[in-house]
């Protein structure tokens, strides 16, 4: 009896160890998975991701500050029409003179952008150092906030890895950390306002409230206002919100109306200024025809009887000094025209150029890589590759998951490149969708997993 006693006794004593024992490793496991949580909400930040972004843009625009003497950087980044049109505004003529001499009222660019530019002259000086070190850090302000914009719509795509991952991935693309610098120009900011623009689809479809889409409504009247281009993703993206109204008969139609009836109002006053100007109606801008133009002429030829044709900055402000904007532009429409009326077979060439131009940066990327004389410019042609087939998979992957956020996302990347593939491109064109093609990169690398709320690190969740 006593033996048996002193067995039980082994015996409650070892299963009391064994509860010890477990409980020690479920607490060591738990201590585990909560300092991988802590370290994936840390990664995660938003906070971090941002100052990441400034720091390499900041950096690098130091790098550049250094290498490059005052007086070029008081004066070649402006020499462009948005720095002679905010020279113009900022002397007191208007909103004129896109070629820097005195041409009169022009229609070029839209306002925005060339406005911000003539307000920082006013406070810094027009074409001083001081002003472009505004402009630059307005950029880099522009690129840097588009982390956010990025990753909550992200979030609302396929959760907290593809949105940190995003984020990421803008705050350290090649492309975002150099246009800011090279490009004053209202490129980040547009970057800024597609990523936004998305985001704010998203969450449109789950308000009813008619003062979120009357908000809707005046993002995209700004955005019109400073880069028309993005204008093509307009009808299809209101189209696919009242779609996903279907369930709401009253407000399928009229909430979506209203937002399309304030974007018009908000470009408006411009539309009449411009008739006013031109007694002719020009919506937004006057350039395509240039552009067009720029992108289809005599010199993609190798057969004209014009050997010598040939573009030059120049020239073509001569011209347009001797003409006047709407002369020029209609000779410019005439000469594009007949150029790719008569051109059918060079014209496929010229498209897929084109196509190349805009995604990579080069309608010869083998050779251009092979032949780069830094391992910067391969990596930024590598990237532009990888993300551009990365953006393409991630819509897929989408679309196979039957996700209802597809479709915004691939109108950014599909449509609204149609225009340079028709006129010419540059990776600089390519830019404003770049946050949309990272967002759907990081999807295609994290497998569009959307985890549950419950699963999202305490951290992450709280910077929503």
């Amino acid at each position: 009896m006593a033996n048996d006693g002193s067995q039980a006794g082994r015996s409650s004593s070892s299963r009391s160890s064994f509860r010890q024992g477990r409980q020690g490793t479920l607490a060591l496991r738990g201590t585990e998975l909560n300092s991988k949580r802590k370290i994936i909400a840390t990664a995660g930040s938003l906070w971090l991701i941002v100052s990441v972004a400034i720091v390499c843009r900041a950096g690098y625009a130091y790098k550049q500050v250094r290498e490059i003497s005052p007086r070029a950087l008081a004066s070649v980044p402006f020499e462009q029409e948005t720095g002679n049109i905010a020279m113009a505004l900022a002397t007191g003529k208007g909103y004129s003179s896109p070629m820097r001499s005195d041409t009169g009222a022009t229609a070029w660019l839209a306002p925005v952008y060339p406005l911000m530019v003539a307000g920082i002259f006013g406070v810094f000086g027009v074409f001083t150092l001081h002003a472009f070190y505004a402009a630059a850090a307005l950029n880099i302000f522009f690129s840097a906030a588009t982390c956010v914009p990025i990753y909550f719509a992200g979030r609302r795509i396929a959760g907290f890895g593809a949105a940190s991952l995003a984020a990421w991935l803008w705050a350290l693309f090649p492309n975002a950390i150099v246009i800011p610098f090279q490009w004053i120009w209202d490129t980040s900011l547009t970057a800024l306002l597609a990523a936004t623009i998305l985001w704010a689809t998203f969450a449109l479809i789950e308000s009813p409230r008619m003062r979120n889409w009357c908000g809707y409504g005046f993002l995209w009247g700004f955005t019109l206002l400073t880069n028309p281009a993005l204008g093509a993703a307009l009808p299809l993206l209101l189209g696919w919100a009242a779609y996903r109204e279907r369930r709401d008969v009253r407000g399928r139609f009229a909430r979506p109306l209203t937002a399309l009836g304030i974007a018009i109002l908000c470009c408006v006053p411009w539309t009449v200024r411009n008739y006013a100007e031109f007694h002719r109606f020009i919506p937004l801008r006057s350039n395509f025809p240039f552009e067009l133009w720029i992108g289809n002429n005599e010199v993609f030829d190798d057969r004209s009887a014009n050997i010598n044709a040939r573009v030059t900055r120049y020239g073509e402000a001569r011209r347009y000094e001797q003409l006047g904007e709407t002369a020029f532009m209609e000779e410019k429409w005439n000469l594009a025209s007949e150029f790719m009326r008569t051109h059918k077979r060079l014209e496929v060439g010229l498209t897929r150029w084109r196509f190349m131009s805009f995604w990579i940066g080069s309608f010869r990327p083998v050779e251009d890589f092979e032949n780069a004389d830094s391992a910067w410019i391969r990596a930024i042609l590598a990237l532009n590759l990888l993300t551009a087939i990365g953006g393409a998979t991630g819509i897929v992957m989408l679309w196979r998951k039957r996700s209802p956020y597809v479709f915004p996302a691939a109108v950014f990347v599909v449509v609204v490149p149609l225009v340079y593939y028709v006129t010419h491109a540059s990776l600089r064109y390519r830019h404003p969708i770049d946050p949309i093609v990272l967002l759907l990169t990081a999807i295609a690398v994290t497998g569009a997993r959307r985890y549950p709320t419950n699963q999202v690190p305490d951290e992450a969740a709280g910077s929503r």
